[in-house]
């Protein structure tokens, strides 16, 4: 079992956005007025608890996410990095990232963030096409998605943004040239998400009801296919299935999670995932803000579900996280984690199919899955896993 001084991953949730955009389903909330003295006290609280629990570990990354962490004040984020700094031992370039939307409003932000502490950005453009913009409910435009993407490259060391593709009608021709314009502003790291229908979602309603489709089976796939290609132009490779990269710039963060490392959430609805005492706690925290905070002032934490996963749903996450990643999973490290070998977390008779259709390959000791195989990685993992 690796020692317990494997460093940590801190995640930090800030609930609130400014709208609820038609597409997401993550946990975010939209208030009139937000009580941030409370809030700040409140996550504090929260990561003093877990540190007092974990100990004093080596800290890799912090990340501020959301709902739209880029509405906190600069000075939020700078005490929570200052506790984070004090309760455990950063690492010399421990990576901080702040995630923030391309208005003029958060933009102006940008350089207090990077006094408190952030050393890396992530914006949410989500495109550069203005109807798609307003497709997807964004408050910003062309023109403020460039002026933030040119004015974080100047103040951060290091920058990701994300964009959405297989949006309705969209075609290859456009989305490669789309990309090709956001590739040129010299990122050096992109999140590039295929437009997915979740249940629950504003998008969820009108889908359901024929008011727009999404490019599906091959259509999709080229859309795949051409991100990959115009990304290498620039010399960024997908790293993870919908994350490109060049060398040395991928998401120190997001790695832990995809190598299965030890993680802490934070704040509403986050969630974690830490080898203690040689278990596995998955912790759940409660998502609603308010009755979140409520509970972490009456007993310094939020969780209302922790549970020590048995080594087999050990196993299928790793899996699951890992087969991600273009590096693909070490079965050594993936035994050592999960407590389960390699061979009792999977269908040995499936992976031998897949194996043998070139959905999935050896490399170096690892197991990972070829360029069909990530075209296909939803349904390959049910049948793969026991």
């Amino acid at each position: 079992m690796p020692a317990v001084t494997e460093p940590l991953a801190l995640y930090i949730h800030w609930p609130f956005c400014a709208a609820k955009c038609p597409y997401c389903d993550f946990n975010s909330h939209v208030r009139d007025r937000v009580d941030e003295t409370r809030f700040r006290a409140a996550l504090r609280r929260e990561l003093a608890h877990e540190a007092a629990r974990v100990g004093r570990r080596p800290l890799a990354s912090i990340f501020f996410g959301g709902g739209t962490p880029s509405l906190m004040a600069p000075e939020t984020v700078a005490a929570l990095i200052e506790d984070a700094r004090a309760l455990f031992d950063p690492l010399p370039e421990m990576e901080v990232t702040l995630e923030a939307n391309p208005t003029s409003v958060e933009v102006a932000r940008l350089r207090a963030f990077r006094d408190a502490g952030v050393n890396r950005a992530s914006l949410g453009v989500q495109s550069l096409e203005e109807e798609a913009l307003r497709f997807l409910g964004r408050r910003h435009d062309t023109a403020q998605a460039i002026a933030a993407l040119e004015a974080a490259r100047g103040i951060f060391p290091r920058l990701s943004f994300d964009l959405i593709y297989a949006r309705p009608g969209q075609a290859e021709a456009s989305w490669r040239a789309e990309l090709r314009r956001a590739l040129a502003l010299a990122a050096d790291h992109l999140s590039l998400y295929q437009l997915t229908i979740e249940p629950g979602t504003q998008f969820a309603t009108l889908h359901a009801r024929g008011d727009f489709s999404l490019p599906e089976g091959d259509d999709a796939a080229r859309l795949y296919l051409a991100t990959a290609e115009e990304a290498a132009r620039f010399g960024l490779s997908a790293y993870e299935v919908s994350n490109y990269a060049k060398p040395g710039a991928e998401s120190r963060h997001n790695l832990a999670y995809w190598r299965y490392g030890d993680y802490l959430g934070i704040g509403a609805g986050a969630h974690q995932r830490l080898l203690l005492d040689g278990q596995m706690l998955a912790t759940r925290r409660h998502r609603a803000p308010e009755v979140w905070a409520e509970r972490v002032e009456r007993d310094g934490h939020a969780a209302v579900e922790e549970e020590a996963l048995a080594p087999e749903a050990r196993g299928r996450e790793a899996l699951l996280m890992g087969l991600r990643l273009a590096e693909g999973v070490d079965p050594d490290r993936m035994a050592a984690r999960s407590g389960v070998a390699f061979e009792q977390a999977i269908d040995i008779a499936m992976l031998t199919a897949l194996l043998d259709e070139g959905y999935l390959e050896w490399t170096a000791g690892r197991l990972r899955a070829t360029t069909d195989g990530l075209l296909r990685l939803d349904a390959m993992l049910p049948l793969l896993l026991r």
